[in-house]
């Protein structure tokens, strides 16, 4: 490992023809094999970087124009509208949020919204962009400059400020599926709580959430029901804890979530919350799963279990 970092250390152009030969390639990254949302996403982002390039290589000068969604409350009497920025794309990093960090620094220090570790990990970004409900910082600039992009806040939601929006409710929401493990009595050697391999690859796909909202914001029944109806993200949270093998209160937590017509049972399939999941996840599928899980429980584990 030492002589490695030394290689690249003492051998700085090496190392940069290595990286432009792959990013001039299809973004097919052998580290992102098996993840199609993190393949689609390396793919996108290597063709709006390598648009934005002229014939010699070099990064041209590329003015976008962004509308942003502006609102101050301490302005209540001004309406909300649409702010326009122009952005030199060549001075500027790949994705959205880069955009808004630029604006701020630049242009308008008044603009607020929320972002944390800029990596999708932590879901603080979210936001709707030209449409679709995402995360700042795993959205690709759309290099195409005939057209603005425009970004506001997650729909259907009480709007702080610019586009910070109240996650209240949302939070409830989660909260009340007890998203945490519960057991009756200590492991074993008094430590942790073991679980083989095969129980633990079935909590792929559930617990990656990361609680940015964008799929329970683009929700109809939520948008419909927002105090009764839990939405996607939580009921994601709560078929995690159904499934994972070392909680001992699974079927309790299922019949609270069934019992009660205007929670798991409000989901109408419309998979708006598959489509928007910027990591990819499938939260309508586990939600259709609980309700096979309480309607046929046992073909459901035999399913499951093969």
């Amino acid at each position: 490992m030492l002589r490695l970092l030394q290689r690249k250390i003492c051998n700085p152009a090496a190392e940069k023809v290595r990286l432009s030969s792959s990013l001039s390639g299809n973004g097919d990254f052998p580290i992102l094999k098996g993840h199609k949302a993190a393949q689609d996403l390396s793919k996108d982002t290597l063709k709006s970087h390598e648009t934005i390039k002229d014939k010699e290589g070099q990064r041209k000068v590329t003015k976008k124009e962004f509308k942003i969604y502006r609102w101050n409350p301490d302005k209540p009497n001004t309406k909300p509208f649409l702010q326009s920025f122009f952005v030199d794309l060549s001075t500027c990093g790949p994705m959205v949020l880069d955009v808004l960090q630029k604006i701020k620094a630049e242009e308008d220090a008044s603009l607020s919204y929320r972002r944390s570790c800029r990596e999708g990990i932590c879901g603080s970004c979210s936001m709707n962009i030209d449409g679709t409900n995402t995360v700042a910082c795993l959205k690709p600039i759309n290099s195409d400059t005939s057209e603005p992009t425009i970004i506001t806040p997650l729909p259907h939601m009480y709007v702080i400020k610019d586009l910070v929006i109240d996650l209240t409710n949302f939070y409830q929401q989660y909260k009340s599926v007890e998203p945490w493990l519960k057991t009756r009595k200590p492991p074993k050697d008094g430590r942790e709580h073991r679980q083989s391999p095969r129980d633990r690859k079935k909590l792929d796909g559930l617990y990656e959430c990361i609680l940015c909202a964008c799929c329970t914001t683009s929700c109809p029944s939520y948008w419909w029901n927002p105090e009764e109806f839990p939405g996607p993200a939580a009921l994601l949270q709560a078929y995690r804890w159904i499934s994972d093998s070392r909680d001992e209160f699974r079927e309790e937590r299922l019949q609270a979530i069934t019992e009660d017509e205007r929670k798991v049972y409000r989901c109408r399939a419309i998979k708006n919350c598959t489509a928007t999941c910027p990591k990819g996840l499938n939260p309508a599928s586990a939600i259709l799963k609980m309700k096979a899980k309480h309607s046929l429980p046992n073909p459901v584990k035999r399913i499951e279990g093969a």
